[in-house]
């Protein structure tokens, strides 16, 4: 009976997966020939603690081909610790504005990088709002492609690619296969218009419907989701206005955790917002998969006192892997990382152990994040 359900599970997480794919392959409304500038656009960045990732971020920002008189970029000094302020302060570019959020910050606020977000839009005048991590770079394109995708299709949001960096160690490896699953999710999901999915290292959004869904209010109280729950107000406000933009000179590119400890962090952190705001369709679909991964662990254990389902818990396991190389062999290509697919039928084992314990404990513990202890709400 046990196996009965476990092969519903696979039935269903297969279909999913061959879903996915079928969704990322879809024609997308293609970028013509570009269009003469004319939205202004302010990058909005909130940074804590960057002293050695924000002088590449902002020198990334200002290297780009689009016209500078129509770029502002607005940073939000979180409360560093260290040098991050003073680095800032110290870049002459006269279109860069750097605001401490420190005097300003509110008794009782939780919710940090959704303040100094909601800091930095306040003081912004563009017409789209383009917010990226102070750990990022991109290349020199990025803005003008959001800007041409933006002017020819007018949506309220734009989802845009993100690659984690890997120096091909196993834990960096590890971080940028799974993050590339998370984002060829996101790109089916959002072109399909079923469910949400977004990463704040690169979502830009109108100010229009921004100021149309109040902002992040009513999601202060949850720590993280300043991408993922304001995605799904604006979702809520314009059901068609979130597009992805799929094109490679879009991506914007980030640094994985430098530990597993670190990296277990990041992704409770993740986690810790699912199921705590009317989306129910992303946390049935999240809650089956979990659900799903769970089973592997359990079957794995039964077959100590059940070792003839050896060879059915394998077959089980080696088509979990064959669907999802399937899905992943075109996102891998569009990321430029095919080369890296032979290590994941290998890693499967502390995949499905890392989504046990990161679901598990993103309902109930505390998370460490930019040096500070968050309790769950």
């Amino acid at each position: 009976m046990a196996y009965f359900l476990f092969g519903i599970l696979l039935s269903f997480y297969c279909v999913l997966m061959l879903w996915y794919r079928w969704a990322w392959q879809a024609t997308e409304p293609l970028l013509s020939t570009p269009l003469t500038p004319t939205t202004r656009i302010s990058v909005v960045v909130a940074a804590r603690n960057e002293a050695l990732h924000i002088e590449r971020c902002v020198a990334s920002i200002l290297a780009q081909d689009y016209p500078a008189h129509l770029v502002e970029i607005i940073v939000v000094d979180d409360c560093s610790t260290d040098s991050t302020l003073a680095l800032l302060q110290a870049i002459p570019a006269a279109n860069l504005h750097s605001i401490a959020m420190a005097p300003l910050l509110q008794a009782g606020q939780a919710s940090y990088k959704k303040e100094a977000l909601a800091t930095g839009i306040a003081r912004s005048t563009g017409t789209l709002i383009v917010a990226t991590d102070a750990d990022c770079w991109m290349g020199t394109q990025w803005l003008s492609t959001i800007a041409n995708y933006y002017q020819q299709h007018q949506p309220q949001m734009i989802v845009a690619p993100v690659a984690f960096a890997s120096d091909g160690s196993l834990l960096q490896r590890f971080q940028a296969l799974d993050f590339m699953t998370m984002q060829g999710i996101t790109r089916a999901t959002v072109q399909r218009g079923i469910g949400i999915m977004a990463n704040g290292a690169n979502l830009a959004f109108t100010r229009k419907a921004y100021d149309a869904v109040g902002g992040y209010a009513g999601t202060t109280h949850i720590i993280s989701g300043d991408d993922y729950l304001l995605q799904l107000k604006i979702k809520q406000q314009y059901p068609q206005g979130i597009h992805y933009l799929h094109h490679a000179a879009a991506i914007v590119h980030t640094l994985p955790q430098l530990s597993w400890a670190a990296f277990l962090q990041q992704r409770i952190r993740w986690a810790s917002k699912m199921g705590k705001y009317p989306d129910p369709l992303t946390t049935l679909i999240l809650g089956i998969i979990y659900l799903f991964n769970f089973s592997f662990l359990f079957a794995a254990i039964a077959l100590l006192w059940l070792p003839k389902y050896f060879g059915c818990w394998l077959s089980f396991l080696l088509l979990k892997t064959l669907v999802e190389l399937l899905f992943l062999a075109p996102v891998a290509r569009f990321f430029g990382r095919s080369g890296s697919l032979f290590i994941f039928p290998l890693l499967q084992p502390l995949h499905i152990i890392y989504i046990i314990i990161a679901g598990f404990l993103s309902q109930i513990s505390t998370f460490e994040w930019k040096n500070r202890n968050i309790k769950q709400n």
